[in-house]
Protein backbone atom coordinates (compact mmCIF):
# COMPACT_ATOMS: atom_id res chain seq x y z
CA UNK A 1 0.00 0.00 0.00
CA UNK A 2 1.67 3.29 -0.96
CA UNK A 3 0.14 5.15 1.45
CA UNK A 4 -1.45 4.35 4.77
CA UNK A 5 -5.72 4.46 4.72
CA UNK A 6 -8.00 6.76 5.95
CA UNK A 7 -11.26 5.37 7.03
CA UNK A 8 -13.80 7.02 8.41
CA UNK A 9 -16.82 5.44 10.40
CA UNK A 10 -19.53 6.88 11.62
CA UNK A 11 -22.25 5.20 14.10
CA UNK A 12 -25.58 6.13 12.66
CA UNK A 13 -28.26 6.13 15.11
CA UNK A 14 -30.68 7.88 17.11
CA UNK A 15 -30.73 11.77 18.39
CA UNK A 16 -29.09 11.44 22.03
CA UNK A 17 -28.93 7.90 23.08
CA UNK A 18 -27.07 9.28 25.76
CA UNK A 19 -29.64 10.21 27.34
CA UNK A 20 -32.85 9.62 25.94
CA UNK A 21 -34.52 6.43 27.60
CA UNK A 22 -38.02 6.50 26.54
CA UNK A 23 -38.15 7.51 22.36
CA UNK A 24 -35.58 8.01 19.60
CA UNK A 25 -35.64 10.71 17.27
CA UNK A 26 -33.74 10.33 13.84
CA UNK A 27 -33.66 14.57 13.48
CA UNK A 28 -29.81 14.52 13.07
CA UNK A 29 -30.70 13.28 9.60
CA UNK A 30 -30.63 16.41 8.35
CA UNK A 31 -27.64 17.32 9.43
CA UNK A 32 -25.27 14.35 7.82
CA UNK A 33 -24.86 16.15 4.17
CA UNK A 34 -22.79 18.91 5.63
CA UNK A 35 -20.10 15.79 6.77
CA UNK A 36 -20.69 14.03 4.06
CA UNK A 37 -19.74 17.34 1.41
CA UNK A 38 -16.77 17.85 3.88
CA UNK A 39 -15.50 13.79 2.83
CA UNK A 40 -16.17 14.49 -0.68
CA UNK A 41 -14.17 18.03 -1.06
CA UNK A 42 -10.90 15.97 0.71
CA UNK A 43 -11.73 12.79 -1.32
CA UNK A 44 -12.55 10.70 1.21
CA UNK A 45 -15.89 8.14 1.25
CA UNK A 46 -16.93 7.63 5.02
CA UNK A 47 -18.59 4.51 5.76
CA UNK A 48 -22.60 4.97 7.75
CA UNK A 49 -22.71 2.18 9.97
CA UNK A 50 -27.01 2.15 10.11
CA UNK A 51 -28.84 0.82 13.01
CA UNK A 52 -33.05 0.47 13.30
CA UNK A 53 -34.61 3.83 13.61
CA UNK A 54 -32.06 5.23 10.85
CA UNK A 55 -32.81 2.40 8.17
CA UNK A 56 -36.42 3.00 8.55
CA UNK A 57 -36.04 7.05 8.05
CA UNK A 58 -37.30 7.65 4.74
CA UNK A 59 -34.76 11.03 4.63
CA UNK A 60 -32.40 8.98 6.30
CA UNK A 61 -32.92 6.08 3.48
CA UNK A 62 -32.79 8.79 0.11
CA UNK A 63 -29.27 10.36 1.27
CA UNK A 64 -27.91 6.32 1.64
CA UNK A 65 -29.05 5.78 -1.51
CA UNK A 66 -27.48 9.15 -2.99
CA UNK A 67 -24.22 7.73 -1.54
CA UNK A 68 -24.43 4.38 -3.02
CA UNK A 69 -25.60 5.51 -6.18
CA UNK A 70 -22.28 8.31 -6.27
CA UNK A 71 -20.12 5.64 -5.11
CA UNK A 72 -19.09 8.25 -2.72
CA UNK A 73 -19.36 6.10 0.60
CA UNK A 74 -20.11 3.01 2.07
CA UNK A 75 -23.35 1.65 3.91
CA UNK A 76 -22.69 -1.23 6.76
CA UNK A 77 -24.49 -2.22 9.68
CA UNK A 78 -24.38 -1.55 13.34
CA UNK A 79 -26.94 -3.14 15.70
CA UNK A 80 -28.59 -1.78 19.33
CA UNK A 81 -30.03 -4.97 20.87
CA UNK A 82 -32.91 -3.10 22.93
CA UNK A 83 -34.79 -1.28 20.11
CA UNK A 84 -33.92 -3.68 17.15
CA UNK A 85 -36.68 -6.39 16.34
CA UNK A 86 -37.80 -8.51 17.17
CA UNK A 87 -38.42 -7.20 20.37
CA UNK A 88 -36.98 -9.21 23.61
CA UNK A 89 -37.36 -7.46 26.98
CA UNK A 90 -34.21 -9.49 28.20
CA UNK A 91 -34.18 -6.78 31.85
CA UNK A 92 -37.45 -5.44 32.31
CA UNK A 93 -36.56 -2.11 30.93
CA UNK A 94 -34.35 -2.51 28.09
CA UNK A 95 -34.62 0.49 26.71
CA UNK A 96 -33.81 2.52 30.09
CA UNK A 97 -29.72 -0.33 30.64
CA UNK A 98 -29.50 -0.36 26.45
CA UNK A 99 -28.00 -4.24 27.33
CA UNK A 100 -25.47 -5.78 25.09
CA UNK A 101 -26.43 -7.31 22.26
CA UNK A 102 -24.46 -10.75 23.19
CA UNK A 103 -26.04 -10.94 26.53
CA UNK A 104 -29.22 -11.99 25.06
CA UNK A 105 -29.82 -15.14 23.97
CA UNK A 106 -28.19 -17.03 21.53
CA UNK A 107 -31.28 -17.53 19.57
CA UNK A 108 -32.45 -13.68 19.93
CA UNK A 109 -28.85 -12.24 18.72
CA UNK A 110 -29.29 -14.43 15.28
CA UNK A 111 -32.68 -13.31 14.82
CA UNK A 112 -31.33 -9.80 15.26
CA UNK A 113 -28.38 -10.33 13.09
CA UNK A 114 -30.29 -11.18 10.01
CA UNK A 115 -33.18 -8.83 10.25
CA UNK A 116 -31.52 -5.95 10.28
CA UNK A 117 -29.43 -7.15 7.71
CA UNK A 118 -32.12 -8.17 5.72
CA UNK A 119 -33.47 -4.64 6.32
CA UNK A 120 -30.81 -3.18 4.88
CA UNK A 121 -30.36 -4.81 1.82
CA UNK A 122 -33.79 -4.85 1.35
CA UNK A 123 -34.46 -1.29 1.62
CA UNK A 124 -31.13 -0.42 0.03
CA UNK A 125 -30.52 -3.13 -2.58
CA UNK A 126 -27.08 -3.55 -1.96
CA UNK A 127 -25.17 -6.30 0.16
CA UNK A 128 -24.27 -5.50 3.79
CA UNK A 129 -20.03 -5.85 3.95
CA UNK A 130 -19.45 -3.96 7.27
CA UNK A 131 -19.99 -3.65 10.57
CA UNK A 132 -19.83 -2.25 13.93
CA UNK A 133 -21.88 -3.92 17.33
CA UNK A 134 -23.78 -1.48 18.84
CA UNK A 135 -21.62 -0.61 22.32
CA UNK A 136 -18.45 -2.19 21.02
CA UNK A 137 -19.19 -5.47 22.33
CA UNK A 138 -18.39 -8.38 20.34
CA UNK A 139 -17.48 -12.18 20.94
CA UNK A 140 -17.16 -15.54 18.71
CA UNK A 141 -20.32 -16.20 18.33
CA UNK A 142 -21.42 -12.29 16.61
CA UNK A 143 -18.65 -13.08 14.48
CA UNK A 144 -19.91 -16.37 13.25
CA UNK A 145 -23.32 -15.21 12.45
CA UNK A 146 -21.61 -11.76 10.52
CA UNK A 147 -19.82 -14.77 8.44
CA UNK A 148 -23.07 -16.89 7.60
CA UNK A 149 -24.75 -13.32 6.04
CA UNK A 150 -21.79 -12.59 4.15
CA UNK A 151 -19.41 -9.40 6.07
CA UNK A 152 -16.28 -9.30 5.21
CA UNK A 153 -14.94 -6.69 7.63
CA UNK A 154 -15.98 -5.79 11.36
CA UNK A 155 -14.37 -2.49 13.40
CA UNK A 156 -16.14 -3.36 17.28
CA UNK A 157 -12.53 -3.90 18.43
CA UNK A 158 -11.58 -1.24 21.05
CA UNK A 159 -8.10 -1.94 21.69
CA UNK A 160 -6.42 -0.80 25.51
CA UNK A 161 -10.15 -0.69 26.72
CA UNK A 162 -12.37 -3.25 28.63
CA UNK A 163 -16.03 -2.52 28.62
CA UNK A 164 -16.87 -5.08 31.09
CA UNK A 165 -16.29 -1.83 33.65
CA UNK A 166 -19.83 -0.26 31.58
CA UNK A 167 -22.86 -1.92 32.45
CA UNK A 168 -25.43 -3.37 30.44
CA UNK A 169 -27.94 -6.17 31.75
CA UNK A 170 -27.99 -4.96 35.81
CA UNK A 171 -27.39 -9.38 35.85
CA UNK A 172 -24.74 -9.11 33.38
CA UNK A 173 -20.92 -9.51 33.22
CA UNK A 174 -20.62 -5.45 31.46
CA UNK A 175 -18.88 -5.67 27.54
CA UNK A 176 -15.95 -7.11 25.86
CA UNK A 177 -12.27 -6.88 27.44
CA UNK A 178 -9.68 -5.52 24.30
CA UNK A 179 -7.20 -4.72 26.79
CA UNK A 180 -5.06 -7.05 25.51
CA UNK A 181 -6.44 -7.55 21.67
CA UNK A 182 -4.39 -6.51 18.81
CA UNK A 183 -4.42 -3.02 17.47
CA UNK A 184 -3.47 -4.24 13.95
CA UNK A 185 -5.82 -5.79 11.88
CA UNK A 186 -6.45 -9.77 10.93
CA UNK A 187 -8.45 -12.13 9.88
CA UNK A 188 -10.01 -13.88 12.44
CA UNK A 189 -10.31 -17.07 14.07
CA UNK A 190 -14.30 -17.19 14.58
CA UNK A 191 -13.42 -19.61 18.11
CA UNK A 192 -11.30 -16.86 19.20
CA UNK A 193 -11.49 -13.68 17.99
CA UNK A 194 -8.76 -12.19 19.60
CA UNK A 195 -6.44 -14.27 17.70
CA UNK A 196 -5.47 -14.92 13.73
CA UNK A 197 -7.40 -17.41 11.84
CA UNK A 198 -8.86 -18.58 8.60
CA UNK A 199 -11.87 -16.74 8.22
CA UNK A 200 -13.16 -14.02 5.53
CA UNK A 201 -13.87 -11.60 8.31
CA UNK A 202 -11.13 -9.08 8.73
CA UNK A 203 -11.11 -7.45 12.23
CA UNK A 204 -10.29 -3.07 11.59
CA UNK A 205 -9.72 -2.33 15.24
CA UNK A 206 -9.86 1.69 15.88
CA UNK A 207 -7.10 3.67 16.21
CA UNK A 208 -6.38 4.13 20.63
CA UNK A 209 -3.86 4.88 21.72
CA UNK A 210 -2.62 5.46 25.68
CA UNK A 211 -2.88 8.69 27.11
CA UNK A 212 0.16 7.91 29.63
CA UNK A 213 3.37 5.93 29.57
CA UNK A 214 3.24 2.07 31.14
CA UNK A 215 4.47 2.72 34.10
CA UNK A 216 2.40 6.06 34.76
CA UNK A 217 -0.40 3.58 33.47
CA UNK A 218 0.89 1.15 36.12
CA UNK A 219 0.65 3.45 39.32
CA UNK A 220 -2.61 4.91 38.10
CA UNK A 221 -3.72 1.34 37.90
CA UNK A 222 -2.54 0.37 41.89
CA UNK A 223 -3.97 3.47 43.02
CA UNK A 224 -7.28 2.74 41.23
CA UNK A 225 -7.54 -0.62 42.96
CA UNK A 226 -6.75 0.65 46.46
CA UNK A 227 -9.27 3.22 46.31
CA UNK A 228 -11.71 -0.26 44.90
CA UNK A 229 -12.32 1.68 41.47
CA UNK A 230 -12.14 -0.53 38.34
CA UNK A 231 -11.50 1.51 34.76
CA UNK A 232 -9.27 0.71 32.19
CA UNK A 233 -6.14 3.24 31.77
CA UNK A 234 -6.90 6.65 29.94
CA UNK A 235 -6.61 6.30 26.37
CA UNK A 236 -6.85 9.03 23.29
CA UNK A 237 -9.52 7.73 20.62
CA UNK A 238 -8.94 8.81 16.98
CA UNK A 239 -12.60 10.85 17.54
CA UNK A 240 -13.68 14.39 17.90
CA UNK A 241 -14.35 16.02 21.52
CA UNK A 242 -14.68 19.38 21.89
CA UNK A 243 -11.38 20.76 21.72
CA UNK A 244 -9.06 17.57 21.01
CA UNK A 245 -7.22 18.37 18.06
CA UNK A 246 -4.06 17.99 19.24
CA UNK A 247 -4.96 14.82 20.72
CA UNK A 248 -6.34 13.36 17.82
CA UNK A 249 -3.06 14.40 15.81
CA UNK A 250 -1.15 12.86 17.78
CA UNK A 251 -2.92 9.53 17.86
CA UNK A 252 -2.32 9.81 13.87
CA UNK A 253 1.58 10.07 14.40
CA UNK A 254 2.09 7.36 16.90
CA UNK A 255 -0.13 4.79 15.16
CA UNK A 256 1.56 5.45 11.93
CA UNK A 257 4.85 5.54 13.49
CA UNK A 258 4.14 2.25 14.80
CA UNK A 259 3.62 0.81 11.14
CA UNK A 260 -0.07 0.66 10.75
CA UNK A 261 -1.37 1.12 7.54
CA UNK A 262 -4.36 3.00 8.52
CA UNK A 263 -6.01 5.13 11.18
CA UNK A 264 -9.94 5.05 11.64
CA UNK A 265 -12.01 7.41 13.01
CA UNK A 266 -15.29 7.80 13.97
CA UNK A 267 -17.86 9.64 15.26
CA UNK A 268 -22.26 9.25 15.86
CA UNK A 269 -24.30 10.50 14.13
CA UNK A 270 -26.10 12.06 16.14
CA UNK A 271 -22.96 14.04 17.29
CA UNK A 272 -23.07 16.27 13.80
CA UNK A 273 -26.45 18.11 15.17
CA UNK A 274 -26.47 20.97 17.59
CA UNK A 275 -27.97 18.83 20.85
CA UNK A 276 -27.54 15.35 19.37
CA UNK A 277 -25.27 14.27 22.00
CA UNK A 278 -23.80 15.53 25.41
CA UNK A 279 -20.75 16.64 23.57
CA UNK A 280 -22.09 18.87 21.08
CA UNK A 281 -24.65 21.01 22.53
CA UNK A 282 -24.77 24.42 20.48
CA UNK A 283 -24.27 25.17 16.74
CA UNK A 284 -20.81 26.94 17.96
CA UNK A 285 -20.01 23.61 19.03
CA UNK A 286 -20.47 22.34 16.05
CA UNK A 287 -19.23 25.10 13.59
CA UNK A 288 -15.72 24.28 16.23
CA UNK A 289 -16.26 20.72 15.62
CA UNK A 290 -15.72 21.34 12.11
CA UNK A 291 -13.03 23.75 12.23
CA UNK A 292 -11.17 21.18 14.28
CA UNK A 293 -12.63 18.55 10.80
CA UNK A 294 -11.09 20.56 8.18
CA UNK A 295 -7.55 20.86 9.82
CA UNK A 296 -7.54 17.27 10.90
CA UNK A 297 -8.85 16.05 7.07
CA UNK A 298 -6.13 18.22 5.93
CA UNK A 299 -2.89 17.20 7.82
CA UNK A 300 -4.20 13.19 6.52
CA UNK A 301 -5.20 13.93 3.21
CA UNK A 302 -1.38 14.66 2.88
CA UNK A 303 -0.61 11.45 4.93
CA UNK A 304 -3.82 9.15 3.61
CA UNK A 305 -5.90 7.89 1.07
CA UNK A 306 -9.29 7.78 1.68
CA UNK A 307 -10.96 3.98 1.73
CA UNK A 308 -13.73 2.23 3.10
CA UNK A 309 -13.84 -0.49 5.19
CA UNK A 310 -14.90 -2.49 1.80
CA UNK A 311 -12.20 -0.85 0.17
CA UNK A 312 -9.63 -1.71 2.71
CA UNK A 313 -10.61 -5.03 3.21
CA UNK A 314 -10.14 -5.80 -0.61
CA UNK A 315 -6.83 -4.40 -0.30
CA UNK A 316 -5.50 -6.96 2.65
CA UNK A 317 -6.91 -9.49 0.81
CA UNK A 318 -5.24 -9.15 -1.91
CA UNK A 319 -1.91 -8.70 0.30
CA UNK A 320 -3.03 -12.02 1.48
CA UNK A 321 -3.33 -14.11 -1.72
CA UNK A 322 -0.01 -12.85 -2.89
CA UNK A 323 1.84 -14.08 0.26
CA UNK A 324 0.67 -17.42 -0.34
Amino acid sequence: MAKPAFIITIDTEGDNLWQNHDRIATENTRFLPRFQQLCERFTFKPVWLTNYEMAIDPAYVEFARDVIARDSGEIGMHLHAWNSPPQHDLTGDDWRHKPYLIEYPEAVIKEKVSFMTDLLEQTLQVKMRSHRAGRWAFNAYYARLLIEQGYQVDCSVTPRINWQFSPGAPQGAGGTNYQHFPDRPWFIDPQDISRAGNSPLLEVPMSIQYKHSSLMNGVKQGWDRLRGKRRSPSVHWLRPSRGNLQQMLGVVDKTLAGGSDYVEFMLHSSEFMPGGSPTFKTAADIDALYDNLEQLFSYLQERCVGMTLTDYYQQKSRESHEKK
